[in-house]
């Protein structure tokens, strides 16, 4: 798969082999066992085993939103389906509706050579709205239950802003794998009107 025909840009498979598929406006793809991208603050490198399935393009220069809504198959903690950004091997961040430990949750990591975690807010349910955008030389976090009023996660640097890529990952860490599916994927070449207006 190379094209999702709701971006302007083309996207590559990183990280483990997965069963990526798109039909009827839905990207499918199921993690396998015990696979998480994630440098754990306290150690001092990363497991070359820590890795997860990942589908990434460059978009276009300039500001952008980029919107699905995502639905887990929980089985075990950390379960989850996110939005990625990669600007380097030790410069990324995901936004994830995860099984945190037992309660679905919005959680978001940044990595700086190491992770850091958050958790947000709970869902309720299997699944949620994501969005990832680009606004200048910084990155916006937001969440949703409708795809219309967004509650803002966090804003941050990383990196070289311009050279990011972005897409979608899979995640099962403590399990035997679970499914993820991205539906309503959108990309707007703008970034929000505010970031904590719920626009």
């Amino acid at each position: 798969m190379n094209r999702l025909p709701e971006l302007p840009f083309p996207l590559s498979p990183y990280g483990p082999q997965a069963p990526w598929s798109h039909g009827s406006g839905v990207l499918s793809v199921r993690a396998g066992a015990r696979q998480d991208l994630f440098v754990p603050p306290a150690g001092d490198s990363l497991d070359p085993a820590s890795d997860a399935p990942r589908l990434l393009g460059t978009p276009p220069p300039g500001d952008f939103q980029l919107i699905a809504r995502v639905a887990v198959g929980f089985v075990g903690a950390g379960d989850a389906g996110a939005l990625y950004l990669h600007v380097g091997d030790r410069e990324w961040a995901k936004l994830c509706l995860e099984l945190s430990p037992d309660t679905p949750t919005i959680c978001s990591v940044v990595t700086r050579g190491y992770s850091d975690d958050v958790n947000s807010s709970v869902v309720e349910g299997d699944s949620v709205w994501l969005r990832i955008s680009r606004t200048g030389s910084a990155f916006a976090f937001h969440a949703s239950p409708d795809g219309e009023r967004w509650t803002f996660v966090r804003v941050f640097a990383l990196g070289d802003a311009a050279a990011a890529r972005i897409g979608f990952l899979a995640q099962s860490p403590e399990a035997d794998g679970c499914a993820v599916t991205f539906d309503s994927v959108a990309y707007r070449a703008y970034a929000p009107k505010g970031l904590r207006d719920g626009s």
